[in-house]
């Protein structure tokens, strides 16, 4: 590999108006996917935060819809949109994230990015404010008990087939575990009742409501749509392979065009009018097809969305780093600590940038026809909630070919972790004033 081939793509990153590049490149996109490296890494939230207030402010993108559960992300959608009785301020609503693991949006990073973006809605009629989703299928219990209570108090002629799925579950005692392992010994499953309540929901939403309605309707659908989703994906999981991954990436897949349907019929506009940003790990949004997981019969959400809206409006961006610390456990269900990331594994597309960059950061935009190191199958780092540094010699990198994986790839040389709210521990202040410009 040439280093001065890096060098010829690598673009400074150290301000905001330095994203100015990569939003040329965006142009008129529908769909940007915004990855990251790790779920506890400061520089990863700050930047896509600071490139999402642009595309936001500047090219009026609709929503924002991230890797978080349905439930916890639509309270936060609620303080952020300024609905009626919400929390004004969307940190009381983050600070209230109890499920593990809670540094994931519950972290100083999002605190101030929800907060800009109150700010920005208080300027914008109802029907055009931008709102904060989730689009993850993990919330199967929450989601029941959201939709008993939406239907009590608002369509109580559906309560009957609710109360048949949620009680379809409750033996189970909210342990995923035990429901997956007892339809695999057993040949009965919850699948039926689930699906029941979900048809009795579909299409709940009135054409002539106003936008608050349409918005609570839209809850009350969506998470029956996660409950189906959550029972399908706990049974795939006890078979192993790569089953319960497609039934989870192609649940956020789906979940994020539904939204997309949602904004268009309550702005009144074709469906080709709205704009969505993603956040999501990179696992998620880089496309399966350029990485090994294709060879394990894996897609994903970047992959499912540039097959379903071409490639011309789906604009994927991933993130890497040479070193640093992270927020991360040791077990499923360990508590939070910052942990040291160490150098990048000879080799590896980080390492590489990192021996031809002599600068802290780097933007890459990938050219229409990408110079051969970004067409090369490379170890590229990804980290999740669980994390061992031990292991990097053998584990946790994925074979990546950059330049077709992504459209464009944000690089750090040194990397902090993020600071999480509550018991999760305060690891590195807020650090306001981080990346300059925002």
């Amino acid at each position: 590999m040439d280093d001065d081939d890096i060098r010829r793509l690598a673009l400074p990153l150290d301000a905001t108006s330095d994203l100015d590049p990569l939003l040329r490149r965006i142009g008129d996109a529908r769909f940007v996917l915004l990855g990251e490296a790790s779920h506890g890494t400061h520089e990863f939230y700050a930047w896509r935060a600071a490139l999402t207030r642009r595309l936001v402010a500047e090219k009026g993108f609709s929503f924002v819809a991230v890797e978080g559960d349905w439930p916890d992300c639509w309270a936060v959608h609620r303080s952020v949109t300024l609905a009626p009785d919400a929390p004004t301020d969307p940190a009381t609503v983050l600070a209230g994230f109890d499920r593990w693991p809670t540094w994931m949006w519950a972290n100083q990073d999002v605190v101030r990015f929800t907060r800009w973006l109150r700010r920005h809605n208080a300027g914008l009629p109802e029907d055009r404010r931008v709102g904060f989703f989730g689009l993850d299928v993990y919330s199967l219990w929450d989601s029941l008990r959201a939709i008993l209570d939406y239907l009590v108090e608002h369509e109580p002629e559906h309560v009957a087939a609710a109360t048949a799925a949620f009680r379809c579950f409750e033996p189970y005692a909210e342990d995923p575990q035990a429901y997956a392992l007892a339809t695999h010994l057993v040949p009965t499953s919850c699948e039926d009742p689930v699906l029941v309540m979900l048809h009795a929901l579909r299409g709940l939403t009135d054409g002539d409501a106003v936008p608050s309605t349409r918005d609570e309707q839209l809850d009350v659908e969506q998470n029956a749509v996660v409950a189906a989703g959550a029972e399908a994906y706990y049974r795939a999981m006890i078979t192993g392979g790569p089953s319960s991954w497609n039934v989870r990436d192609g649940h956020m897949a789906d979940t994020l065009d539904r939204l997309v349907g949602h904004h268009a019929a309550r702005d009144e506009v074709d469906a080709a009018d709205i704009r969505a940003v993603v956040w999501e790990h990179n696992t998620h949004v880089g496309d399966a097809r350029y990485t090994d997981m294709a060879r394990g019969g894996m897609v994903n959400v970047g992959q499912l969305a540039r097959e379903r809206h071409g490639e011309d409006d789906v604009v994927i961006v991933g993130f890497g780093a040479h070193r640093g610390t992270v927020v991360a456990a040791g077990a499923w269900g360990d508590p939070a600590r910052v942990m040291t990331v160490p150098p990048a594994r000879p080799g590896s597309v980080e390492a590489a940038i990192h021996e031809a960059v002599d600068a802290g950061s780097a933007l890459f935009v990938v050219p229409p026809d990408p110079p051969a190191w970004m067409t090369e199958r490379r170890a590229h780092r990804a980290i999740g909630v669980v994390y061992d540094p031990a292991s990097e010699q053998w584990g946790n990198y994925v074979p990546t070919v950059l330049g077709r994986r992504y459209d464009a790839f944000c690089w750090f040389g040194d990397t902090r972790a993020l600071t999480p709210l509550g018991d999760a521990g305060t690891p590195g202040g807020e650090l306001e004033t981080w990346p300059v410009g925002q």
